[in-house]
């Protein structure tokens, strides 16, 4: 049954099964950003996703964007190009930057969703040591990265930004190698859309989408992948 339920204390959720088709996959109002809420919410595949103006929104849409990690990543061209590039590539070094950087308007935006109150909830989950960034150096300038969740063997992927051509795309090759090298099975990427199909992502139905999160999501990492560190990129 498809039907909009509103939050209260509890940091319970409704089945994602229940979300509405229009808009697509939007189940729940209200609640809060505390991280245990926030956890609990991509654990069971939702997201919160809503404009500084509005209450807090819950979604879970069908289809959903995803990627299957797989190395080596990335077109012939990209590869060209990140071989000839002079970046740094590291894990964790400025995550608040990121943010910030995923924050900033595009050019055919009025706005951004990513506010100081969503900055600073997923900045406590980075303090946990749920939340992580990808950041992609040009010299000491921050030129593009992402940031995300670690749920088991799925990493939940929030945004992405870049300040210079093909940065992101540079962020996004690096989480995938990491990602690779450590087990994870599954990037959740959201709601598609033009740039995550560019980057080879796939539509999955919901009720698949939850059966590889239900299979993955206790799956153990060590949360030792995600100290602070500098990577080169292969090919």
């Amino acid at each position: 049954m498809n039907s909009l339920s509103y939050l209260n204390r509890s940091i319970g959720f409704p089945p994602p099964e229940h979300a509405l088709t229009d808009p697509n996959g939007l189940l729940a109002i209200g609640g809060d950003l505390q991280p245990q809420r926030l956890l609990k919410a991509y654990y069971e595949g939702i997201f919160p996703w809503f404009n500084a103006s509005d209450p807090i929104l819950w979604w879970s849409p069908d289809p959903r964007a995803v990627f299957f990690p797989t190395h080596p990543f990335g077109s012939k061209s990209l590869k060209k190009f990140l071989k000839k590039s002079s970046w740094r590539y590291t894990i964790n070094y400025a995550f608040l930057d990121v943010v910030a950087g995923c924050a900033a308007p595009r050019s055919a935006q009025d706005g951004t969703w990513i506010s100081a109150e969503i900055q600073m909830a997923y900045y406590e989950l980075h303090l946990q040591g749920k939340a992580h960034s990808i950041e992609v150096w040009n010299g000491e300038h921050l030129v593009g990265g992402l940031y995300g969740i670690a749920v088991g063997a799925v990493f939940c992927g929030e945004s992405m930004f870049h300040r210079q051509t093909n940065a992101s795309k540079a962020a996004f090759a690096i989480l995938n190698q990491h990602v690779v090298q450590h087990g994870f099975k599954l990037i959740d990427a959201q709601v598609m859309n033009p740039h995550l199909i560019n980057l080879g992502a796939k539509a999955l139905p919901r009720q698949d989408f939850l059966t590889l999160l239900h299979r993955y999501r206790d799956q153990s990492i060590s949360p030792s992948i995600w100290n602070k560190q500098e990577v080169l990129i292969e090919f």
